[in-house]
């Protein structure tokens, strides 16, 4: 797993380390130029003890270039802790081999322990400030126990000490606001940059397509579903009038006029009509947003809303009919059994008898329409679905001379659905096989097929030997309200598309190149429904 790159608050805090460190390796260059040049006399004066000295500056700057070199390898917090060790060591001895340079060290000194609380917790920081001031009343001590006399007072030491504990305090809080504030700006700038894809990721997914258009009418932005609907006609152009030149007319009118009304186009040869929309992005800026609709999804939420409507009147209204139609069936039957009615009569007995059956038949779709249940789903085995349903029919439905068979693998077929919505919409494809897939003067031939398609997907198809369907009929098979019968309703298939898609299935006319019809059904497999 590869690494991860560092916060920008742990480059900061590296930075500042690093500085830190060349600091120190400056400071070890300037103790060994006291040491060591001709005109460290005149910087640091006549050394004490001149071999102490040399030690101390050689090894000084020695360890500031090792830590310097290695401040990269190790861990901040120990990196900061063994230089200003380092340098509180180093100026404890380089004070007392230069009594002359001893302020001037304890100065510099100074620097280190404000360097090293702004880049430590502040219970450290304060630590290093104490260690810092007893280094230098414990160098004084040291000289008075020498016998070198007072070469400095010890009111200078006593401000020396408190200004560490007063730097290490500040520069401590400073620290810490400073890595607050950075810590602040990363999170925010995190959730700027997160926000930022995710409106990115909003607009390029949106199936409304989004082109942002210059004044020039070049197009800078554009989404997938604009590409798409641009077609091969956007690839490679960046104007809109080369890409889109009835789309840059209908802008250059919206700029001008500033309400023209809109007018859905094609952009490109056999993809659906859009209705463009166009709004500027800022105030008083020339970048227009233009949005680009399917007209086709707009027309079919107005039909949806007109059906909604439809539903809820045909509803109540065969709510209305339901009732004074049972009556009226229920006389016709009363009236068959009378033994006063003529042979003749009986006749349009059975004819009003029909013809209320076939009313009732069509309340019933219209409240099937109108309830829309939720689907219930569960695992079921096609095979033994389909065997027990053309049992049933057969037993139930008199079929003469038709004949309805199962076509059904050794298998099992297993597919997530609600049976009782799977039972309707195979009646329904098997009901209008028996009436319109017939041949003229033939039987009708049906046959239901339980089979798995070449991914592992459940598939149940509805075959028949008729005439079959014309592809301009078969483009609105699934419309609401569309039959080539006189005596249907239009609702049958429609419905039977409407449950399926309630169990994350699909309804599909198949065409069979050998004649007749195909009606399959694509369902969800066991596995690929989700249960959580």
């Amino acid at each position: 797993m590869p690494p991860s790159s560092p916060s920008p608050l742990q480059t900061a805090i590296r930075r500042e380390l690093h500085f830190f460190s060349l600091y120190r390796v400056l400071e070890g260059a300037l103790l060994c130029l006291t040491v060591f040049s001709p005109v460290g006399v005149f910087l640091g004066g006549e050394p004490r003890h001149p071999v102490l000295a040399a030690v101390v500056a050689a090894a000084y700057l020695l360890g500031a270039c090792l830590l310097f070199f290695t401040r990269k390898g190790g861990h901040v917090r120990p990196m900061v802790l063994l230089g200003i060790g380092l340098d509180i060591t180093a100026s404890l001895l380089a004070m007392h081999a230069l009594p002359s340079a001893a302020a001037g060290i304890a100065m510099m000194l100074l620097f280190n322990v404000g360097a090293a609380a702004m880049l430590l917790p502040q219970r450290w920081s304060l630590v290093i400030a104490a260690l810092a001031g007893g280094a230098l009343l414990g160098e004084h001590l040291w000289t008075l126990l020498a016998g070198h006399g007072r070469d400095r007072p010890l009111a200078e030491m006593l401000m020396f000490s408190v200004s560490y504990l007063a730097i290490a305090t500040l520069t401590s809080i400073v620290g810490r606001q400073m890595r607050a504030s950075q810590a602040l700006a990363e999170e925010r700038g995190s959730q700027v940059a997160n926000m930022a894809e995710v409106n990115e990721l909003i607009i390029r997914r949106m199936r409304t397509g989004v082109l942002l258009v210059e004044g020039n009418g070049d197009i800078r932005l554009a989404n997938e579903a604009a590409m798409l609907q641009l077609g091969s006609s956007g690839e490679g152009r960046r104007t809109l009038a080369t890409a889109a030149p009835e789309l840059a007319r209908q802008l250059r009118r919206w700029q001008h006029d500033g309400d023209g009304e809109p007018v859905p186009l094609q952009l490109t040869p056999g993809l659906p009509e859009v209705l463009p929309r166009f709004t500027r992005l800022l105030a008083g800026s020339d970048q227009v947003l233009v949005f680009l609709d399917d007209a086709s999804l707009a027309s079919r939420r107005a039909e949806s809303l007109t059906l909604a409507t439809l539903g809820r009147f045909s509803a109540s209204l065969a709510h209305e009919i339901r009732n004074p139609l049972a009556a009226i069936s229920y006389a016709t039957q009363l009236l068959e059994e009378s033994r006063d009615i003529p042979e003749a009569d009986r006749r349009l007995l059975e004819i009003i008898y029909q013809q209320t059956h076939r009313m009732n038949g069509i309340v019933e779709n219209v409240l099937g329409l109108a309830r829309r249940e939720a689907a219930r789903p569960e695992h079921v085995d096609l095979v033994e679905f389909v065997r027990t349903f053309v049992a049933e029919y057969q037993e139930s439905q008199p079929l003469e001379h038709d004949r309805l068979e199962a076509h059904l693998p050794r298998t099992p077929v297993a597919a997530m659905v609600d049976r009782r919505q799977l039972q309707q919409v195979v009646t329904v494809l098997v009901h209008n096989a028996l009436v319109y897939g017939r041949l003229p003067g033939e039987p009708a031939r049906i046959g239901v097929h339980a089979h798995l398609d070449d991914s592992g997907a459940p598939l149940l198809d509805v075959t028949d030997r008729g005439p079959g369907i014309p592809d301009r009929v078969a483009a609105q098979l699934f419309r609401p309200f569309f039959t080539t019968s006189g005596h249907g309703t239009g609702l049958g298939l429609y419905i039977a598309r409407e449950l399926c898609q309630a169990n994350e299935a699909s309804l599909d006319y198949v065409p069979v190149p050998a004649g007749g019809a195909c009606f399959r059904i694509r369902l969800s497999g066991a596995r690929a429904i989700n249960t959580t």
